[in-house]
């Protein structure tokens, strides 16, 4: 499936809003790519498909996890809106052919992050933080770290994204805590 293909199947599944969204998240990604020397095709995929399955009920998401075989630990049963990474990854596999590990990859952990991320997964991740749509406090800091230390800007957008799960009483993934502390311990400070 091509770019184009992928761009009119995911105007059929998502809103108006998350579709904006996850061109300006594929632009992020594609600047960042250029920068960094990923594969452009490979990483417009994955940026496009990132969200392909924030529109689903919560509902809908428990059961498509089911159907994936997807394990679903307590935190992600309390806030199933976390399932949307990896039920998107399975249904990017699924409904959109995508059989690339590096695109499942990144778009099953851009909400959460996770240990030992690939460059690709950070961009995916990244990309996802620091679209043209996104304005929080932090933004344009991170937005000036990201081509000059990556994994400083990670933490930033960790640092923002758990600032704003703590302000609204929201459960924390253990995957975000073992994503920052990752980064922190290889030097990222």
């Amino acid at each position: 499936m091509n770019i184009k293909e992928i761009e009119q199947k995911l105007k059929f599944i998502l809103d108006e809003k998350r579709m904006i969204h996850s061109l300006n998240v594929a632009n992020s990604a594609l600047e960042l790519a250029k920068y960094y020397g990923i594969d452009l095709q490979k990483i417009e995929v994955a940026a496009l498909l990132h969200d392909c399955a924030k529109n689903f009920s919560k509902d809908e998401l428990i059961t498509l996890a089911g159907n994936y075989k997807i394990e679903i630990d307590e935190v992600q049963r309390n806030s199933p809106f976390l399932l949307h990474g990896p039920v998107g990854a399975y249904f990017a596999k699924y409904e959109f052919g995508i059989y690339d590990d590096d695109i499942f990859n990144s778009i099953y952990f851009h909400t959460t992050g996770r240990k030992n991320m690939s460059l690709f997964e950070k961009i995916i991740y990244i990309a996802d933080m620091i679209s043209i749509d996104r304005s929080y406090p932090e933004v344009d800091l991170i937005r000036e770290l990201v081509k000059v230390d990556l994994d400083k800007a990670l933490i930033e957008a960790t640092n923002s994204t758990l600032k704003y799960v703590i302000q609204r009483n929201l459960l924390i993934h253990p995957l975000t805590i073992d994503f920052r502390n990752w980064l922190l311990m290889k030097g990222g400070k």
